[in-house]
């Protein structure tokens, strides 16, 4: 059952991947790119320096203190909140996504952001801390769901997938500020060793406000909304460096406008299309699973509760602890980064199996190192537990970082792509609400079952990988605009191309006049 793909003898997209100059060379698109950095990439920082804040300050003493050595399900409360506000907040946003643009929505998320970023660091109890965390949870969705669409939208085909991968990426950046941050704050004999951090966590956020309207609206959510000179513009400008006159310009926009057409006409603009074909089922049901994967992968286990791993297999002194976390997420980094300029090499399919298969054996060689270190009190399985850790990245950022919203965006077509990422980011939360909640109390030694809770995740990424086997398709090679039918059959596909085919050859005989009429002036004089 691996989905079948259109045909890839697309004019756009041939004429993308033959285009013989590189992005940087090109000054308005070079322009765009930089723009996407503070306006969008850093959307996903925020998740990524919440997550080393909660792992960073149970190892500061006065976060502990202040909050009363919060254990089992107390501190997953306290992890688990943000995950949770999300899940309160997602219903609204495909309705001021599509309604108000992406623009608008990531700035609606931005600011919450900023509010609850505030208060985590005025908090005066735990109660004030979890609502704070809470609000931060709520704002995030919007900014990732409007963030990456428009980053998918806006990129020019041939860059397409390496924008959306490294979107996902920047979470490293933010783990990487945040572990550092922490390590350094908390030797502040204070409430401002773990305040500050918290502070901190709104920078991402108050970046995308100053910024957002630097970088152009969505055009096929202007082509959506008929403002069509306006959407070709910004094709023009940012796709042709301004030609308005460019082969390539008019054909992107032809089948923009007229895939978006084909959509609105079978769509209802509602949640139910999610459920009203076959077609529509499988991408929700991929949506679905690609959200719990990305977070029941055994990452939550790394990310929030790294200390408490490292404390079952002996390594208990703090600074080691933080040292090896920020090594950790700096090896994150590098092979997110290193994933996403690569991703246009290899077919998607293959490498989510190639990376489930890599988890599995960085989990199995893990729980059988921590079994070692444990039961028999060696060193060395100890230190090979280090390794395991080190080893799972790879694979993990291979699948379920660089992947995900470059995916996604395959998947899900125009007039449902908001609210598909919206499900993905409800299963992502929820199953990471669930994590937090549930690792602390699986991973503690007297009251869980301490290392036989990493079992539990080794047969569970077993089955992961037997769905992906089964229920994943091939995107590789598509323009959106091909991949929007990709499980409907082939003649809304064809309809499409078509209409970016008759442009090509409208400007192509066009061309021919111009030109014939030109040899029989000449002739004549």
């Amino acid at each position: 059952m691996v989905g079948a793909t259109v045909s890839s003898d697309n004019p756009v997209h041939r004429m993308a991947v033959d285009d013989p100059v590189p992005w940087y060379r090109k000054k308005n698109l070079r322009y765009l790119y930089f723009m996407l950095f503070p306006c969008l990439m850093g959307i996903e920082t925020t998740s990524g320096f919440d997550s080393q804040i909660i792992n960073a300050v149970q190892i500061v003493p006065a976060w502990t203190a202040y909050f009363g050595n919060p254990k089992g399900g107390y501190k997953g409360i306290l992890a688990s909140a943000l995950p949770l506000g999300s899940v309160i907040g997602l219903p609204l946003i495909p309705m001021i996504n599509d309604r108000f643009g992406r623009r608008w929505c990531v700035m609606t998320g931005s600011i919450i952001m900023i509010i609850g970023s505030i208060i985590q660091a005025f908090s005066v109890n735990a109660a004030m801390y979890i609502v704070a965390r809470l609000i931060i949870g709520f704002g995030l969705p919007y900014a990732i769901v409007a963030g990456s669409s428009l980053i998918s939208e806006l990129a020019y085909p041939k860059e397409r997938a390496v924008l959306t991968s490294l979107f996902n990426a920047a979470y490293f950046v933010g783990a990487i500020v945040a572990s550092c941050v922490t390590y350094g704050t908390q030797t502040i004999p204070s409430d401002w060793s773990w305040r500050l951090p918290s502070l901190l966590q709104a920078s991402p956020s108050l970046l995308q406000v100053i910024f957002i309207f630097l970088i152009p609206e969505s055009p096929r959510y202007l082509i959506s909304k008929d403002r069509h000179e306006e959407a070709f513009k910004i094709i023009a400008d940012y796709h042709a460096e301004g030609d308005v006159n460019s082969e390539f310009a008019k054909a992107e926009f032809a089948e923009i406008k007229a895939t978006i057409a084909i959509e609105m006409e079978y769509s209802k603009q509602s949640w139910m299309d999610l459920i009203s074909t076959k077609a529509n089922r499988r991408r929700l049901l991929i949506g679905s699973l690609v959200g719990v994967f990305t977070q029941l992968s055994g990452n939550g286990v790394i990310s929030y509760y790294l200390g408490d791993i490292l404390k079952l297999v002996g390594f208990t002194d703090p600074s080691f602890e933080a040292q090896y976390n920020i090594g950790n997420q700096v090896w994150g980094l590098v092979c997110a980064v290193i994933t996403a300029l690569v991703v246009m090499r290899f077919r998607r399919r293959t490498m989510y199996l190639f990376a489930i298969a890599w988890i599995l054996i960085a989990y199995v060689g893990w729980t059988i190192s921590a079994a070692k270190a444990i039961q028999d009190k060696n060193d060395t399985a100890a230190k090979l537990t280090l390794f395991w850790i080190y080893f799972y990245q790879p694979g993990y950022n291979i699948g379920f970082n660089a992947l995900t919203y470059t995916f996604l965006v395959e998947i899900f077509p125009y007039a449902m792509r908001a609210r598909g990422i919206t499900v993905f980011q409800f299963f992502g939360k929820a199953s990471q609400f669930f994590g937090t909640n549930v690792n602390p109390v699986g991973l503690d030694p007297d009251t869980g079952i301490g290392w036989r809770f990493l079992i539990v995740y080794c047969i569970w990424i077993a089955i992961e990988g037997v769905l992906i086997y089964f229920i994943w398709p091939e995107t590789s090679g598509h323009t959106l605009e091909e991949l929007a039918f990709l499980f409907e059959d082939d003649e809304r596909a064809q309809t499409a191309a078509k209409a970016a085919e008759q442009e090509v050859h409208h400007e192509e005989s066009v061309s021919d006049e111009k030109a014939g009429g030109h040899v029989d002036t000449r002739e004549t004089v």
